[in-house]
Parts: structure tokens; C-alpha cells; sequence
């Protein structure tokens, strides 16, 4: 796992976009950091970076948004309103999780539990010692 302090909206934002560019089918990216710093602005970097255009949310309602316009399509998963590895298999994630047809961001990937993909890892987005962007 890679703990980065990003310093702004901004530097968050382009490294997501640097992230995208990057990306490769099957890539799953997991955020972890306090409500505010800076994961959704990270994914919307990420979509940046593969070629969406329009407008990225966070899919806290929803659970997963999908961008399919771009270079690959992007997979946006938020499980803050799970917060069981059993809620989150219940909920039926797994396509997104083990074998994204395209690029999953994941926001609090540490409430997967037992149950991280294989070969992945997580991203302490933004995270610093107030949790908040600087």
C-alpha cells in the first residue's frame, strides 16, 4: 500500500489523471481516507485521465457509478454505506471488485475486509494527519 499527502484539490486531481492515463484493463485503485480527502477528486482525475468528459459524483446512493465513454470504462464503487465484508458480498460487488471489465476506483477500500482482490492494493488518497487535504 502507498500513503501519499497531496496538498490541494488540484495536485489530487492531476495525479488521477496521471492514474488514468496509466491505467490498464482489470486496474483496481482502492482510496481510503476521511470524508474529505479528496477520493472522489481523485476519481474524477482517474476519468479524466481515460477520456470521460462529463460529470463524475460520488455513488454513495448508488454504490457504483459507471463511465463507459471513455478510452476504458471506469467503475466508480463507494462502500461507506457498507460496513461489513458480508454487506459489501451481499451487495453483489464482485464483477467490479476481482474482474472489472474496464477500471475500478474503489472509496473506502478498507471496509472490503478479507475480501481485497488479489494482486491489488490501496491508495491512502489524500489522507494527512487531520485526514483533510492541505
Amino acid at each position: 500500500m502507498v500513503t501519499l499527502t497531496l496538498r490541494s484539490p488540484a495536485e489530487t486531481y492531476n495525479l488521477g489523471v496521471e492514474w488514468g492515463e496509466q491505467a490498464g484493463l482489470g486496474w483496481v485503485f482502492g482510496l481510503i481516507g476521511e470524508l474529505g480527502a479528496g477520493k472522489t477528486q481523485l476519481v474524477k482525475g482517474l476519468a479524466k485521465g481515460l477520456g470521460f468528459t462529463g460529470r463524475v459524483h460520488s455513488p454513495t446512493f448508488a454504490l457504483v457509478n459507471e463511465y463507459r465513454q471513455g478510452r476504458l470504462p471506469l467503475f466508480h464503487v463507494d462502500l461507506y454505506r457498507l460496513d461489513t465484508p458480508e454487506a459489501i458480498a451481499r451487495a453483489g460487488l464482485e464483477e467490479y471488485l476481482f474482474t472489472p471489465a474496464g477500471v475500478t476506483a474503489v472509496e473506502w477500500f478498507e471496509r472490503l475486509g478479507g475480501l481485497v482482490p488479489p494482486r491489488q492494493g490501496g491508495n491512502d488518497a489524500g489522507r494527512t494527519s487531520r485526514g483533510r487535504l492541505r
